[in-house]
């Protein structure tokens, strides 16, 4: 069986590392919010070159945090992508705001920055930028359509931890950037975390006390909080991966490379990468227009795939909405995700590519 990713693989790479740093803590005795969650904290946000970094249960609790933060409530109106994980719209829905959708460029896959523009209203408080798959969006012009419309730009970075736009790395442009470390990301905790960065000391001070019910460092509440705590175990796991991420995510290019460079003589359309951009490659999504037959003929040979998303949000039951997205529902009948993960052999990725020419050469 080749999975589509492997969380495992990516322990075993590390195995004796991350049990010592588990075993460190044990030993400790001390499991929520100590000495392993500050210098993760201050570790990720040199990684990230930003000025903080405040770590909170996942990547959802992550979004939320921060909209709630930047004053985003009922009546309000935030623009993000439908081409995204239910996460980013669920955030947004839990601070009594009400998401907007937009189209995305077809290349990239990322918001149209155009197309946020066009939609900004009296009510209109942020936009979400989706870095989806790994792929920077346009931070150029959506930095410029957010001082226009003087909105708030926040960065979901849940797929895209380690890419960069005009050698930055995401998460450095926009307000906040937010990030997620569940299992399967490039930096994958061994359970659920996240984490968001900003440069604005006073917004970090109070994101900071509302992941833990408003305390000071007095434990008195200042204002209402949640509990959204990373706990020791996972930011000493983390650390040891953040050491390693740029390796692991060179490694991603390649295998992504070899897939591209195999497939480009194919009816197979490969992902396209941004110019001035380094792509993580969180997922290495394909188009093609056979996508329900050549998924149903990997799983009868034990390859694993995935649809990143089954549904465009804007057509999900509990998140929907009556608008017109005609370059989103196009690419949702051909997106497909291969296998790609640190651990993934050679020999495995070059059974992927030669199943897919197979495939394509007996629907000819």
């Amino acid at each position: 069986m080749i999975p589509l990713a492997s969380p495992f693989q990516q322990y075993a790479i590390y195995k004796d590392q991350i049990e010592a740093a588990i075993k460190k803590v044990l030993s400790r005795g001390y499991y929520i919010l100590g000495e392993e969650v500050e210098n993760f904290e201050k570790e990720f946000a040199d990684y990230i070159s930003s000025k903080s970094a405040i770590t909170c249960n996942s990547g959802t609790d992550a979004l939320f945090i921060a909209l709630k933060q930047l004053q985003i409530g009922p009546g309000d109106e935030v623009i993000i992508p439908s081409h995204t994980a239910v996460a980013t719209a669920a955030a947004v829905i839990m601070t009594g705001a009400k998401p907007v959708y937009v189209d995305i460029d077809p290349e990239f896959y990322t918001i149209d920055p155009e197309k946020v523009f066009e939609a900004c209203t009296i009510n209109t408080k942020a936009v979400i930028a989706v870095h989806i798959y790994g792929q920077p969006s346009d931070m150029d012009r959506l930095t410029e359509v957010a001082n226009l419309k003087k909105i708030k730009l926040i960065e979901d970075c849940a797929q895209s931890v380690g890419s960069s736009y005009s050698n930055k790395k995401l998460g450095s442009f926009g307000d906040v950037g937010c990030f997620s470390f569940f299992p399967t990301k490039n930096l994958g905790a061994l359970g659920d975390g996240g984490c968001i960065v900003c440069n604005d000391l006073d917004l970090a001070e109070k994101m900071k006390r509302f992941r833990q019910y408003g305390w000071n460092n007095k434990r008195k509440t200042l204002s209402p909080g949640i509990n959204s705590r990373l706990d020791e175990l996972q930011a000493a796991v983390l650390r040891v991966k953040l050491e390693n991420l740029d390796k692991d995510i060179l490694e991603r290019n390649r295998q992504a490379k070899f897939y591209s460079t195999k497939l480009s003589n194919s009816n197979i359309l490969v992902p396209k990468i941004r110019k001035n951009s380094y792509h993580s490659f969180h997922l290495y999504v394909i188009q093609t227009n056979k996508r329900r037959q050549l998924m149903e003929f990997f799983s009868s040979n034990n390859i694993g795939t995935a649809l990143h998303y089954p549904l465009p949000i804007h057509q999900m039951a509990g998140y929907a909405s009556e608008v017109n997205l005609p370059v989103t529902e196009k690419l949702y009948s051909k997106i497909l995700s291969l296998p790609l993960f640190p651990g993934l052999l050679e020999n495995e990725q070059s059974k992927v590519v030669s199943y897919i020419l197979n495939f394509i050469e007996a629907k000819s």
